[in-house]
């Protein structure tokens, strides 16, 4: 049986075992061997990264990055800060002659200080555990410590989250101004009805790198970013953890903070999905990524497929790290 064919009733009262359950249909422990570091991404083959390369035919590029800056929506959850960004040589001291270098040489230096999931972002294997196990069954504390992800550090995927990129509108699809609604909990029947809205270029295959818009970050530039890091959300519904798994994507990536709906589906959870994605499934997922110029652009030509690079900065030991993903058409 596929999610295709499951129905989901959840029982809002008991997270533990709706979780226990889903993670158990889903986990993808020994999949790729038991010494395995690189879960889903071992989808994303070097012919499947070539056939991407055949995708460009505008040569037309996107960034699909928010910005670096003090201007962020950190708030300061589990001290998690906006980037702070300090200048250490300036033309300022150039022009003093304060610098010390000889014959006119002048120059211009800078450090940024920020918590590595502060902006545009993905989540590393090593990001979550469930009970006390991280990804491909190991003991968290034998993963992560105060050293950093000895095993399935975000450098492991360095080279690796390159290939066809689809872009599922659900936010043009099913919102009003092509955005969904706080709290608006994103079913596997949303997913295929904008799949089948938009047609065969959005048809997700194994392997793809899967960008769901929900419209959410369109409002809070207009609006400001108010409750944006940790509040109310569209998101994923924790019923398509099936479809994730079933779908053979290599990672999914979306606007908001946090990826699925918030709040969640159950009386007293926190990140239900991220539980059941990360370590069971094996799956990347990335958050706070800026959708709505490529959404544009795919609306107005019906192209939804593109090729796309999404290299994480390979800070060793680090369970996520930011991206300046470039998608290209």
């Amino acid at each position: 049986m596929t999610s295709t064919d499951r129905v989901f009733v959840l029982d809002r009262s008991d997270p533990e075992g709706e979780i226990a359950k889903a993670a158990e249909r889903n986990r993808n422990w020994g999949k790729w061997g038991e010494d395995d570091v690189r879960g889903t991404m071992n989808y994303v083959t070097d012919e499947l990264r070539a056939a991407a390369g055949s995708l460009i035919k505008r040569g037309v590029s996107f960034s699909l990055s928010q910005s670096f800056d003090m201007d962020g929506p950190q708030k300061g959850w589990r001290r998690r800060t906006n980037p702070v960004h300090t200048m250490l040589d300036t033309g300022t001291d150039a022009v003093a002659g304060i610098q010390g270098f000889p014959h006119g040489l002048g120059g211009a230096d800078d450090v940024v200080s920020m918590p590595l999931q502060c902006s545009t972002q993905w989540d590393g294997l090593g990001h979550i555990f469930d009970h006390g196990i991280a990804w491909n069954g190991r003991p968290a504390d034998s993963v992560v410590t105060s050293l950093g992800d000895g095993v399935t550090g975000i450098e492991t995927v360095a080279n690796g989250i390159v290939g066809r990129g689809v872009l599922l509108d659900v936010g043009r699809q099913f919102g009003e101004d092509g955005e969904l609604p706080d709290g608006f909990a994103i079913t596997t029947e949303h997913l295929k009805s904008t799949i089948s809205a938009q047609g065969v270029t959005a048809e997700v295959r194994r392997g793809d790198l899967v960008l769901v818009r929900t419209g959410q970050l369109s409002r809070v530039r207009r609006e400001g970013w108010g409750e944006y890091a940790g509040g109310a959300a569209p998101g994923l519904s924790f019923t398509t953890a099936d479809w994730l798994h079933d779908s053979e994507i290599a990672a999914v990536a979306t606007d908001t903070w946090g990826f699925e709906v918030r709040p969640n589906e159950f009386d007293v959870a926190f990140q239900p999905l991220h539980q059941v994605a990360i370590p069971n499934i094996g799956l990347f997922l990335g958050e706070m990524w800026d959708l709505d110029e490529l959404s544009a652009d795919c609306a107005t030509d019906g192209v939804f497929e593109f090729f796309l690079t999404a290299a994480p900065i390979p800070v060793t030991g680090a369970v996520g790290a930011p991206v300046n993903p470039i998608a290209v058409k």
